[in-house]
């Protein structure tokens, strides 16, 4: 089974691996989010309009998957979880806007 890490690394054309895998539900939306600051998963539920917990924790597990994103448990009181873009992602940043512009 090839897993969506090994799809994009395989793709002859890295904007292609890129769209493929930001073409799921939410996942262009999570990226904008999170590229500014961490943020929380409750945070995105709120911010997401038509999200719900299970397709939100779907993308956001895929996008840690590829490196993307980075889950982080903050153990202090409440325990809360954020999410961080990875350097990763973030270098993914000006593909996006090129896409953007052409639009």
């Amino acid at each position: 089974m090839t897993t969506k890490k090994e799809l994009v690394e395989n793709e002859t054309c890295p904007a292609q691996g890129l769209l493929k895998l930001l073409s799921g539900k939410w996942k262009l939306e999570i990226f904008r989010l999170a590229f500014d600051a961490p943020v929380r998963f409750s945070s995105l539920l709120r911010q997401i309009e038509g999200s719900n917990k299970q397709s939100l924790s779907v993308a956001l597990r895929e996008l840690e998957e590829v490196e993307l994103l980075e889950k982080i448990v903050i153990t202090a009181k409440p325990l809360h979880i954020e999410y961080h873009m990875t350097p990763k992602g973030k270098s993914m940043v000006p593909v996006l806007k090129q896409l953007e512009n052409l639009l």
